[in-house]
Protein backbone atom coordinates (compact mmCIF):
# COMPACT_ATOMS: atom_id res chain seq x y z
CA UNK A 1 0.00 0.00 0.00
CA UNK A 2 3.09 2.24 0.28
CA UNK A 3 2.19 4.96 2.98
CA UNK A 4 -1.25 5.55 3.50
CA UNK A 5 -1.84 8.85 4.11
CA UNK A 6 -0.66 9.36 0.49
CA UNK A 7 -2.22 8.17 -3.28
CA UNK A 8 -1.36 4.74 -2.90
CA UNK A 9 -4.60 3.59 -1.68
CA UNK A 10 -6.38 5.56 -4.08
CA UNK A 11 -4.27 4.07 -6.89
CA UNK A 12 -4.46 0.25 -5.91
CA UNK A 13 -8.29 1.10 -5.90
CA UNK A 14 -8.74 2.42 -9.09
CA UNK A 15 -6.09 -0.06 -10.92
CA UNK A 16 -8.09 -3.20 -9.17
CA UNK A 17 -11.27 -1.89 -10.16
CA UNK A 18 -10.88 -1.91 -14.23
CA UNK A 19 -10.28 -4.77 -16.42
CA UNK A 20 -6.60 -3.66 -17.45
CA UNK A 21 -5.30 -6.37 -14.74
CA UNK A 22 -8.29 -8.61 -14.82
CA UNK A 23 -6.39 -11.55 -16.54
CA UNK A 24 -2.66 -10.94 -15.54
CA UNK A 25 -2.58 -11.87 -11.65
CA UNK A 26 -4.15 -12.24 -8.57
CA UNK A 27 -3.28 -9.39 -6.72
CA UNK A 28 -3.45 -9.29 -2.73
CA UNK A 29 -2.99 -5.57 -1.06
CA UNK A 30 -1.03 -5.84 1.89
CA UNK A 31 -2.01 -2.83 3.92
CA UNK A 32 -4.56 -1.50 6.36
CA UNK A 33 -7.83 -2.93 5.69
CA UNK A 34 -9.75 0.20 6.66
CA UNK A 35 -7.92 2.74 4.73
CA UNK A 36 -8.98 0.24 1.93
CA UNK A 37 -13.00 0.11 2.96
CA UNK A 38 -12.83 4.03 3.29
CA UNK A 39 -10.80 4.52 0.04
CA UNK A 40 -13.17 2.60 -2.37
CA UNK A 41 -15.68 3.68 -0.40
CA UNK A 42 -15.47 7.39 -0.75
CA UNK A 43 -14.44 6.89 -4.65
CA UNK A 44 -17.80 4.94 -4.66
CA UNK A 45 -15.50 2.00 -6.75
CA UNK A 46 -18.03 -1.36 -6.88
CA UNK A 47 -15.49 -3.24 -4.80
CA UNK A 48 -15.64 -5.49 -2.16
CA UNK A 49 -12.97 -6.01 0.56
CA UNK A 50 -11.94 -9.47 1.93
CA UNK A 51 -9.38 -10.32 4.88
CA UNK A 52 -7.26 -12.90 3.74
CA UNK A 53 -3.84 -13.80 5.45
CA UNK A 54 -0.40 -14.94 3.96
CA UNK A 55 -0.84 -18.54 2.96
CA UNK A 56 -4.97 -18.57 1.79
CA UNK A 57 -5.66 -19.16 -1.37
CA UNK A 58 -7.69 -16.53 -3.46
CA UNK A 59 -10.10 -17.37 -5.94
CA UNK A 60 -10.03 -14.56 -8.83
CA UNK A 61 -13.29 -12.95 -8.15
CA UNK A 62 -14.26 -10.36 -9.97
CA UNK A 63 -15.36 -6.93 -7.82
CA UNK A 64 -13.15 -8.35 -5.03
CA UNK A 65 -10.19 -6.67 -3.60
CA UNK A 66 -7.96 -9.34 -1.23
CA UNK A 67 -6.47 -7.27 1.97
CA UNK A 68 -3.80 -8.62 4.08
CA UNK A 69 -3.40 -6.35 7.03
CA UNK A 70 0.04 -6.84 9.09
CA UNK A 71 -0.46 -4.62 11.77
CA UNK A 72 -1.41 -5.76 15.09
CA UNK A 73 -4.12 -3.08 16.02
CA UNK A 74 -6.05 -1.28 13.30
CA UNK A 75 -4.77 1.95 12.03
CA UNK A 76 -6.32 4.90 13.49
CA UNK A 77 -8.00 7.91 12.03
CA UNK A 78 -5.05 10.10 10.42
CA UNK A 79 -4.82 13.16 8.32
CA UNK A 80 -4.27 12.26 5.26
CA UNK A 81 -1.93 13.91 2.87
CA UNK A 82 0.48 14.82 5.97
CA UNK A 83 3.61 13.48 6.93
CA UNK A 84 3.19 11.31 10.35
CA UNK A 85 5.40 8.75 12.39
CA UNK A 86 2.53 5.98 12.65
CA UNK A 87 1.66 5.86 8.91
CA UNK A 88 5.80 6.11 8.14
CA UNK A 89 5.67 2.92 10.88
CA UNK A 90 2.64 1.26 8.92
CA UNK A 91 4.22 1.31 5.91
CA UNK A 92 7.22 -0.80 6.95
CA UNK A 93 5.50 -2.88 8.15
CA UNK A 94 3.31 -3.24 4.96
CA UNK A 95 7.44 -3.80 3.03
CA UNK A 96 8.38 -6.38 5.80
CA UNK A 97 5.17 -8.71 5.09
CA UNK A 98 5.66 -8.55 1.63
CA UNK A 99 9.23 -9.18 1.57
CA UNK A 100 8.53 -12.09 4.26
CA UNK A 101 6.03 -13.64 1.83
CA UNK A 102 8.48 -13.37 -1.04
CA UNK A 103 10.96 -15.02 -0.07
CA UNK A 104 9.14 -17.98 1.29
CA UNK A 105 6.99 -18.17 -1.99
CA UNK A 106 3.94 -17.07 -0.83
CA UNK A 107 3.60 -14.26 -3.72
CA UNK A 108 5.81 -14.12 -6.94
CA UNK A 109 6.52 -10.90 -7.10
CA UNK A 110 5.64 -7.54 -5.20
CA UNK A 111 4.63 -4.04 -6.28
CA UNK A 112 5.29 -1.20 -3.77
CA UNK A 113 3.12 2.24 -3.96
CA UNK A 114 4.65 5.11 -2.65
CA UNK A 115 6.38 5.26 0.80
CA UNK A 116 7.23 9.17 2.35
CA UNK A 117 10.85 8.93 3.24
CA UNK A 118 10.16 11.77 5.75
CA UNK A 119 7.29 10.21 7.49
CA UNK A 120 9.39 6.48 7.93
CA UNK A 121 12.28 8.23 9.29
CA UNK A 122 9.91 10.20 11.99
CA UNK A 123 8.97 6.12 12.62
CA UNK A 124 12.78 5.44 13.52
CA UNK A 125 13.27 3.88 9.90
CA UNK A 126 16.54 5.36 8.83
CA UNK A 127 16.60 4.51 4.85
CA UNK A 128 16.67 7.16 2.51
CA UNK A 129 13.83 5.26 0.64
CA UNK A 130 12.26 1.58 -0.39
CA UNK A 131 15.97 0.53 -2.31
CA UNK A 132 18.14 0.44 0.26
CA UNK A 133 15.09 -1.08 2.79
CA UNK A 134 14.64 -3.67 0.82
CA UNK A 135 18.70 -4.51 -0.24
CA UNK A 136 18.78 -4.62 3.37
CA UNK A 137 16.03 -6.64 4.21
CA UNK A 138 17.20 -9.27 1.56
CA UNK A 139 20.41 -9.42 2.58
CA UNK A 140 20.88 -8.24 -1.71
CA UNK A 141 24.98 -7.37 -1.81
CA UNK A 142 24.76 -5.27 -4.91
CA UNK A 143 21.22 -4.03 -5.99
CA UNK A 144 20.46 -0.75 -8.21
CA UNK A 145 17.04 1.12 -9.46
CA UNK A 146 16.30 0.80 -13.40
CA UNK A 147 13.56 2.55 -14.39
CA UNK A 148 11.24 1.05 -17.54
CA UNK A 149 8.78 3.19 -20.09
CA UNK A 150 7.90 2.83 -23.47
CA UNK A 151 10.74 1.59 -25.42
CA UNK A 152 13.32 2.20 -22.67
CA UNK A 153 14.88 0.58 -20.04
CA UNK A 154 17.74 3.05 -18.12
CA UNK A 155 20.12 1.70 -14.90
CA UNK A 156 21.41 4.67 -12.77
CA UNK A 157 25.01 5.24 -11.77
CA UNK A 158 23.66 7.86 -9.25
CA UNK A 159 19.97 9.23 -8.59
CA UNK A 160 19.14 11.78 -5.90
CA UNK A 161 22.47 13.82 -5.79
CA UNK A 162 23.33 17.52 -6.44
CA UNK A 163 24.61 17.94 -10.01
CA UNK A 164 27.49 20.48 -8.29
CA UNK A 165 28.53 16.97 -6.65
CA UNK A 166 28.31 14.58 -9.49
CA UNK A 167 31.47 14.74 -11.23
CA UNK A 168 33.43 13.41 -7.77
CA UNK A 169 30.53 11.13 -7.20
CA UNK A 170 31.23 9.31 -10.61
CA UNK A 171 33.99 6.30 -10.20
CA UNK A 172 34.75 3.21 -12.80
CA UNK A 173 33.45 0.89 -10.01
CA UNK A 174 30.23 2.81 -9.82
CA UNK A 175 29.38 2.59 -13.38
CA UNK A 176 31.01 -0.96 -14.05
CA UNK A 177 28.53 -2.13 -11.21
CA UNK A 178 25.67 -0.01 -13.49
CA UNK A 179 26.40 -1.81 -16.31
CA UNK A 180 26.22 -5.28 -14.80
CA UNK A 181 23.38 -4.97 -12.60
CA UNK A 182 21.84 -4.04 -16.52
CA UNK A 183 23.47 -6.68 -17.72
CA UNK A 184 21.75 -9.14 -15.07
CA UNK A 185 18.33 -7.00 -15.39
CA UNK A 186 18.11 -7.13 -18.94
CA UNK A 187 19.74 -11.42 -19.33
CA UNK A 188 17.62 -12.44 -16.10
CA UNK A 189 14.30 -10.13 -16.27
CA UNK A 190 13.56 -9.57 -19.51
CA UNK A 191 15.15 -12.65 -21.46
CA UNK A 192 17.48 -11.25 -23.49
CA UNK A 193 20.46 -13.49 -24.32
CA UNK A 194 22.81 -10.84 -25.58
CA UNK A 195 22.06 -7.41 -24.74
CA UNK A 196 23.10 -4.69 -26.31
CA UNK A 197 23.85 -1.90 -23.14
CA UNK A 198 24.26 2.07 -24.43
CA UNK A 199 26.37 3.51 -21.80
CA UNK A 200 26.00 7.98 -21.68
CA UNK A 201 29.09 9.77 -21.73
CA UNK A 202 28.65 13.10 -18.85
CA UNK A 203 29.59 15.88 -20.74
CA UNK A 204 28.51 16.98 -24.28
CA UNK A 205 29.80 15.46 -27.33
CA UNK A 206 31.28 12.77 -24.72
CA UNK A 207 33.83 15.70 -23.75
CA UNK A 208 35.56 16.26 -26.88
CA UNK A 209 38.59 14.54 -26.45
CA UNK A 210 38.56 16.89 -23.22
CA UNK A 211 37.51 20.14 -24.09
CA UNK A 212 34.42 19.92 -22.42
CA UNK A 213 35.75 17.51 -19.50
CA UNK A 214 37.92 14.14 -18.95
CA UNK A 215 35.41 12.45 -16.67
CA UNK A 216 34.57 10.26 -20.24
CA UNK A 217 38.50 9.27 -20.40
CA UNK A 218 38.95 8.75 -17.18
CA UNK A 219 36.50 7.06 -15.40
CA UNK A 220 33.94 5.99 -17.87
CA UNK A 221 35.17 4.54 -20.86
CA UNK A 222 37.65 2.18 -18.67
CA UNK A 223 34.77 1.56 -16.98
CA UNK A 224 32.94 0.16 -20.45
CA UNK A 225 35.91 -1.21 -21.62
CA UNK A 226 36.56 -3.39 -18.61
CA UNK A 227 33.19 -4.67 -18.71
CA UNK A 228 33.70 -5.32 -22.52
CA UNK A 229 36.26 -7.42 -21.46
CA UNK A 230 34.16 -9.75 -19.49
CA UNK A 231 32.01 -10.46 -22.23
CA UNK A 232 29.22 -7.52 -22.10
CA UNK A 233 27.85 -5.62 -25.13
CA UNK A 234 28.32 -2.38 -23.55
CA UNK A 235 29.02 0.90 -25.75
CA UNK A 236 31.68 3.32 -25.21
CA UNK A 237 30.52 6.37 -23.79
CA UNK A 238 28.39 7.81 -26.12
CA UNK A 239 26.91 11.35 -25.82
CA UNK A 240 23.43 11.47 -24.28
CA UNK A 241 21.81 13.85 -27.00
CA UNK A 242 21.97 11.16 -29.72
CA UNK A 243 22.17 7.76 -26.74
CA UNK A 244 18.56 7.69 -25.88
CA UNK A 245 17.29 8.28 -29.13
CA UNK A 246 18.96 5.52 -30.59
CA UNK A 247 17.72 2.95 -27.75
CA UNK A 248 14.23 4.12 -28.66
CA UNK A 249 14.91 3.02 -31.64
CA UNK A 250 15.96 -0.68 -30.83
CA UNK A 251 20.14 0.15 -31.21
CA UNK A 252 20.25 -0.57 -27.44
CA UNK A 253 18.15 -3.11 -25.10
CA UNK A 254 19.39 -1.06 -21.86
CA UNK A 255 21.13 2.32 -20.84
CA UNK A 256 23.31 3.61 -18.23
CA UNK A 257 22.81 6.94 -16.85
CA UNK A 258 24.84 8.76 -15.14
CA UNK A 259 22.65 10.62 -13.08
CA UNK A 260 18.64 11.58 -11.85
CA UNK A 261 17.36 13.56 -14.92
CA UNK A 262 19.63 12.13 -17.86
CA UNK A 263 17.78 9.31 -18.17
CA UNK A 264 14.41 10.42 -16.32
CA UNK A 265 13.85 13.23 -18.85
CA UNK A 266 14.13 11.05 -21.83
CA UNK A 267 11.92 8.25 -20.37
CA UNK A 268 9.16 10.39 -19.13
CA UNK A 269 8.74 12.15 -22.79
CA UNK A 270 8.11 8.71 -24.69
CA UNK A 271 6.27 7.22 -21.43
CA UNK A 272 4.89 9.72 -19.11
CA UNK A 273 2.50 8.37 -16.50
CA UNK A 274 3.46 4.94 -16.88
CA UNK A 275 7.05 4.34 -15.98
CA UNK A 276 7.88 1.77 -13.52
CA UNK A 277 10.79 1.43 -11.54
CA UNK A 278 12.62 -2.02 -11.12
CA UNK A 279 14.77 -2.68 -8.01
CA UNK A 280 17.20 -5.24 -9.91
CA UNK A 281 19.88 -7.78 -8.01
CA UNK A 282 16.89 -8.70 -5.00
CA UNK A 283 16.62 -12.07 -4.70
CA UNK A 284 12.77 -11.41 -5.15
CA UNK A 285 11.20 -9.42 -7.79
CA UNK A 286 10.34 -5.66 -6.70
CA UNK A 287 8.60 -3.53 -9.06
CA UNK A 288 7.48 0.37 -7.88
CA UNK A 289 5.16 3.46 -9.04
CA UNK A 290 7.03 6.09 -10.85
CA UNK A 291 6.18 8.68 -8.28
CA UNK A 292 5.76 9.87 -4.76
CA UNK A 293 3.02 9.94 -2.24
CA UNK A 294 1.74 13.08 -3.57
CA UNK A 295 0.16 14.60 -0.71
CA UNK A 296 -0.88 18.00 -2.71
CA UNK A 297 -4.11 15.46 -4.41
CA UNK A 298 -5.13 12.85 -1.56
CA UNK A 299 -8.45 12.45 -1.42
CA UNK A 300 -9.48 14.53 -4.07
CA UNK A 301 -9.88 11.64 -6.56
CA UNK A 302 -7.65 12.74 -9.57
CA UNK A 303 -4.78 10.07 -9.18
CA UNK A 304 -3.98 8.46 -12.60
CA UNK A 305 -3.26 4.56 -11.44
CA UNK A 306 -1.27 4.19 -14.72
CA UNK A 307 2.09 3.82 -13.71
CA UNK A 308 0.71 1.28 -11.08
CA UNK A 309 -1.20 -0.63 -13.53
CA UNK A 310 2.20 -0.96 -15.42
CA UNK A 311 4.24 -1.98 -12.68
CA UNK A 312 1.70 -4.91 -11.69
CA UNK A 313 2.09 -5.80 -15.45
CA UNK A 314 5.69 -6.50 -15.54
CA UNK A 315 5.93 -7.97 -12.07
CA UNK A 316 3.70 -10.82 -13.69
CA UNK A 317 5.67 -10.55 -16.37
CA UNK A 318 8.86 -11.17 -14.94
CA UNK A 319 7.49 -13.77 -12.91
CA UNK A 320 6.56 -15.81 -16.18
CA UNK A 321 9.79 -15.37 -17.62
CA UNK A 322 11.38 -16.70 -14.40
CA UNK A 323 9.36 -19.79 -14.65
CA UNK A 324 8.86 -20.06 -18.30
CA UNK A 325 11.08 -23.38 -17.77
CA UNK A 326 8.50 -24.90 -16.13
CA UNK A 327 4.79 -24.62 -17.63
CA UNK A 328 2.19 -22.96 -16.32
CA UNK A 329 -1.18 -24.75 -15.97
CA UNK A 330 -4.16 -23.80 -17.99
CA UNK A 331 -6.00 -21.02 -16.43
CA UNK A 332 -3.38 -20.29 -13.64
CA UNK A 333 -1.82 -16.55 -13.36
CA UNK A 334 0.68 -14.88 -11.14
CA UNK A 335 0.12 -13.52 -8.06
CA UNK A 336 1.58 -10.33 -6.69
CA UNK A 337 1.31 -8.17 -3.49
Amino acid sequence: MGDPAGIGPEVIAKALAGAHLRNVCRSVVIGSLPVMERTIKSLKLKLNVVRVHGHDPMAPRRGTVAVLDPLETPLRRFKSGIAAAETGAASVAFIKKAVELAQIGCIEGMVTAPINKEAINMAGCRYPGHTELLADLTQASESGMMIVGGPLRIMFVTTHVAIRDLSALLTQAKIEKAIHLAQLALTTLFGIKRPRIGVAALNPHAGEHGLFGDEEARIILPASRATQQQGILASDPLPADTLFGKAAKGSFDGVVALYHDQGLIPLKLVAFGTCVNLTVGLPIIRTSVDHGTAFDIVGKGVADPGSLIEAIKLAAKIAQNKTAATPIKKGRTKRVA
